[in-house]
């Protein structure tokens, strides 16, 4: 089962966020949401404290790049194989950063990944 870890989840149905933590969830991955603000999504607490997480196989992101810095080292730390940088999170300084320790950076949609078959 893969993990992944939801940098920006909401318990807003309005945000992608939200319907990513659900459709992750409905493909049988194990899903970790991060967040801001207290609450739940899909069962599952929104994690506001930058949880250990072991085995990360994929970090998505719903976080716009002026506020990602403040996520850089907890995220690296996660060791993931990959980023998405989520339309409108796409942030050149981090890729940078995480290609450097060879985690795999990509301009997509998780959405869109699941429902034609290649996350």
């Amino acid at each position: 089962m893969k993990k992944t870890v939801v940098i920006g989840a909401s318990d807003n149905p309005s945000r992608f966020s939200y319907r990513a933590v659900h459709q992750l969830k409905n493909y049988g991955h194990e899903v970790v949401p991060v967040g801001i603000r207290k609450g739940e999504v899909a069962g599952l607490p929104i994690s506001l404290d930058k949880p250990s997480v072991d085995e990360v196989d994929t970090v998505t992101m719903y976080v716009g790049p002026q506020n990602q810095p403040s996520w850089y080292d907890y995220i690296l730390s996660l060791k993931p194989k990959r980023i998405i940088f989520n339309p409108g999170t796409e942030n050149y300084e981090f890729e940078k950063k995480a290609q450097e320790q060879n985690i795999e950076t990509l301009h997509a949609c998780t959405l869109v990944m699941l429902s034609v078959g290649n996350y």
